[in-house]
């Protein structure tokens, strides 16, 4: 569990959404097996919904681990989106390239090799959609890059921005993590305190921001 809401709240929400089909159930069978962190039921869920209402032509997702996300988007863009993902743990971008494979989205989905924040630097296109789930104490170092790179209209997705339940309250706070929540909170304050934004975040898996320009 998530440690943000009860407990008896994730597993009711859990069982109205079923279990996975196809790939998707393959994949988060393995991560389980695994200890491969994927997003959590309710936080793709949610990833599905808001891919399959926005129609991005462009997805740009930071963070690949086994390809788990970026499959999901693609199946809720009916294909019709192309995605770029970016990780930099050489052994998941053979797994996640593989999975890609394996279930027919390589002309969908491109996997990049690299740190986050490097690679960030290096690109310049424009994505209407896009999903950060890398380094947890690194979102405030890749904001300023997404934005340069978010379509006018884009929005922005960042999964854990609660961590855990740390960055709302102290008392969880583990001291191994300061750093990261330190990190967190400050990410958390510049996408709600800026002006130019508009930002909600959403107290679902292990919290949910969503950022778009006003």
């Amino acid at each position: 569990m998530s440690g943000i809401t009860h407990d008896y709240m994730e597993e009711y929400l859990r069982g109205l959404i079923g279990d996975s089909e196809d790939e998707l159930y393959e994949l988060e069978k393995y991560a389980g097996e695994n200890s491969v962190p994927i997003v959590q039921k309710e936080a793709g869920k949610f990833l599905e919904f808001m891919v399959s209402m926005k129609k991005p032509k462009k997805i740009l997702e930071l963070g690949t681990a086994i390809g788990y996300s970026a499959i999901l988007m693609s199946k809720a863009a009916n294909g019709n989106a192309s995605i770029t993902s970016i990780e930099r743990d050489e052994n998941m971008v053979s797994i996640a390239e593989s999975n890609i494979s394996k279930y027919n989205f390589s002309d969908k989905i491109k996997v990049v090799k690299g740190d986050c924040l490097e690679i960030l630097e290096g690109l310049d296109d424009k994505f209407d959609l896009i999903f950060m789930d890398a380094g947890k104490g690194h979102y405030n170092h890749f904001l300023p890059h997404c934005l340069r790179l978010l379509a006018e209209d884009g929005i922005i997705i960042s999964d854990n921005v609660l961590f855990r339940g740390m960055v709302a309250s102290n008392d969880l706070v583990i001291r191994r993590k300061i750093t990261i929540v330190k990190r967190m909170r400050k990410y958390l304050e510049e996408i709600s305190k800026d002006k130019n934004l508009i930002t909600t975040i959403i107290p679902m898996g292990d919290g949910i921001a969503v950022t778009k320009r006003r």
